[in-house]
């Protein structure tokens, strides 16, 4: 199993030193960011997405760069709302969607990550998020969101990805239509295959989901295609008084009730070590791609934490026979 990183972490940076510092603390692979919310900072060193859509050598390039620093890239991410009722959001996060995937096929990458998007009720203008069923009205607005807007068109995408040979990983997440495994699975079953989850843990413990036990049920379905290694952390006073939903800013870490951490302190390297054993024995053995948002270390503490914690539940849950074992 590799060890990655989203290198959105290094906005600051130009390309060539981000891959440097990545290849220097002993990281393995790579995930860029190819539009919509997280941008496409490094790729447009390189003259952007389209660019390197339809330029050869710059393609060359961007592999050159990162495999001569011993890099493998995993995703194309771009995690946005093409979904979203303002027409000109939804169709520059189409747009970013497409062209990622276009770019993907030519790198030989086989991954775009992001998110399901969000719809409103019929005639609004912003992303409504619908978490109950009651009154009424609420379920009219799931049955318009996912009948009329978002199966149809993921439907439609799925038959693009297939056409490219590439998979499109959900990142379940609160504000999307696909928040959990149910969600995943529920979209992946009306738009078809080519559509499966990025699992990243950490949106997960916020809504009282056991990570491990979604893996158990995603993994057997073939649903996971990418993995994000990001950890939480619930405040146990703030949360008893007030549950674990939390509209506070991020910054407001004393105030809310969870917040995300680097990996390992979060959960203790049992839990992450028993969770590459579950990701293993579902089938998944490919890539843990750190995703740094820690608001209280900096970006070198928490790669540090992070790295050091997966490449010890890496290396004590590796496959093989035991000395004991019998074919």
């Amino acid at each position: 199993m590799k060890i990655g990183i989203f290198t959105a972490l290094f906005h600051d940076m130009p390309i060539e030193q981000a891959l440097d510092t990545i290849a220097q603390v002993g990281l393995q692979a790579v995930e860029f960011g190819g539009g919509a919310y997280p941008g496409n900072r490094h790729l447009n060193d390189l003259g952007g997405v389209e660019t390197l859509i339809n330029d050869e050598g710059a393609r060359k390039r961007l592999q050159q760069m990162t495999e001569s620093r011993g890099l493998e890239i995993t995703a194309i991410s771009v995690h946005g709302n093409p979904l979203h009722p303002n027409k000109e959001i939804a169709n520059d996060h189409h747009q970013a969607f497409r062209n990622a995937v276009l770019l993907a096929e030519k790198l030989g990458v086989g991954v775009v990550n992001g998110f399901s998007g969000c719809p409103s009720g019929p005639g609004g203008k912003n992303p409504n998020w619908v978490t109950c069923p009651w009154p009424d009205e609420f379920r009219d607005i799931l049955e318009y969101q996912w009948n009329e807007v978002a199966i149809p068109y993921w439907k439609e995408q799925n038959a693009f990805l297939k056409e490219h040979n590439v998979r499109f990983a959900i990142e379940a997440h609160p504000g999307f239509v696909v928040y959990n495994p149910e969600t995943i699975i529920k979209l992946r079953e009306a738009a078809g295959e080519n559509i499966g989850a990025n699992f990243d843990p950490s949106h997960f413990w916020w809504q009282g989901i056991d990570p491990l036990a979604a893996v158990r049920y995603l993994g057997p379905q073939g649903a996971i295609f990418h993995v994000h290694a990001k950890d939480t952390r619930i405040d146990p006073i703030n949360s008893g008084i007030n549950g674990n939903l939390d509209t506070k800013s991020y910054g407001k870490i004393a105030e809310r009730s969870w917040v995300f951490r680097s990996v390992g302190y979060g959960h203790d390297q049992f839990w992450w070590n028993d969770f590459v054993t579950n990701l293993r024995m579902v089938g998944y053995d490919w890539v843990l791609s750190i995703e740094h948002e820690d608001g209280m270390m900096s970006t070198k503490e928490g790669l540090t934490k992070a790295l050091q914690t997966l490449q010890t539940a890496v290396v004590k849950e590796k496959p093989g026979a035991m000395f004991w074992a019998r074919e």
